[in-house]
Parts: C-alpha cells; sequence; structure tokens
C-alpha cells in the first residue's frame, strides 16, 4: 500500500462574493469607491451618501446600484441609469460606472457585475444595455468587448446645460 504523506501544501481557493443590490448602509463604502474612480479619471468626486441615498432610495429612486461583497466588504461595484430610445419605444439601462477595487481586478468580478447589471436590465423591460469607455481606455475596451458588448460609433456632440 502506497503512504501518501500529508504536506502543508493547500491550493488557493477564490474568496466568495455576493453580487447584490446596493443597501442603505454601504452608501459610505459605495461613495468611496466613486471618488477612487472619479481619481482614477482625474475627475472631481462631488457626490456624497446623502446624494447616493436620495438617488437610489429616496421617493423617486434615480439609478440602480449593485455591489459585490466579499469577507474583506465591499470590492466593487455597477451603477445603472434608465435610458429610452424613443423612436424605436425602447428601454435601455446604461452602464453608467463599473469598478473593482485594486487587488481584486482580475479575478471575474468586474464580469460578474456585468451578467447581474444584464439581469436586472432584462427583469426591468430593457432591450438593451450599454456602456461607454474612454477612447483610450483599450482595457476597458477589450473588457466589454469580451463581455459581448459592440461597439458603436459616435454619431454627434452631446451638449449639456446646468440649471441650476
Amino acid at each position: 500500500m502506497l503512504e501518501i504523506e500529508d504536506t502543508e501544501i493547500s491550493l488557493i481557493r477564490p474568496p466568495v462574493i455576493n453580487i447584490r443590490a446596493a443597501k442603505p448602509r454601504d452608501l459610505p463604502e459605495l461613495n468611496e469607491m466613486i471618488g477612487l474612480l472619479a481619481k482614477h479619471h482625474g475627475d472631481p468626486a462631488a457626490s456624497s451618501p446623502e446624494q447616493l441615498e436620495r438617488d437610489l432610495f429616496g421617493p423617486v429612486p434615480w439609478i440602480s446600484a449593485l455591489v459585490a461583497e466579499s469577507d474583506e466588504g465591499l470590492i466593487g461595484y455597477a451603477i445603472l441609469v434608465p435610458l429610452y430610445r424613443a423612436q424605436d419605444g425602447a428601454r435601455g439601462m446604461d452602464l453608467h460606472h463599473l469598478f473593482v477595487r485594486d487587488g481584486h481586478r482580475g479575478h471575474g468580478v468586474g464580469q460578474h457585475l456585468v451578467n447581474r447589471a444584464r439581469d436586472t436590465a432584462r427583469s426591468a423591460g430593457c432591450g438593451y444595455l450599454s456602456v461607454s469607455a474612454a477612447t483610450g481606455n483599450v482595457q476597458a475596451h477589450r473588457f466589454y468587448e469580451n463581455m459581448d458588448f459592440v461597439p458603436r460609433p459616435v454619431t454627434g456632440m452631446r451638449y449639456m446645460q446646468a440649471l441650476a
């Protein structure tokens, strides 16, 4: 009979990740991650947990958010914003933000968030999910194309007018 020696070698087990809708208790960590994404893009981060609470859980919810949670806390998020193409009568969702914390990228967390975003959009009766990435962000372009997003040409300028 062959005896197998027990060793200290163990297989690395990936952490259990839970993708779920954001809850009010998540607001401080969610706001922190929004700030990290803004900083990454060189943008100012002016949002507050109170604004997020208004827009996620207020009388007229404006956005929805998904979070990726591990034993370490929140490690990523996705924010979805409703869209509508009037000429087609088509509901859609914009994957407005997708973020995974440093140290957790490249392990499928973003893919899980995108998959849940698709499910959320379908459940809301949407026929499409859109996302944008900065022109030079080739890594994001590859990620979205690998997730079956199809690049669409920009067909014009977008304008904005401040109302306050």
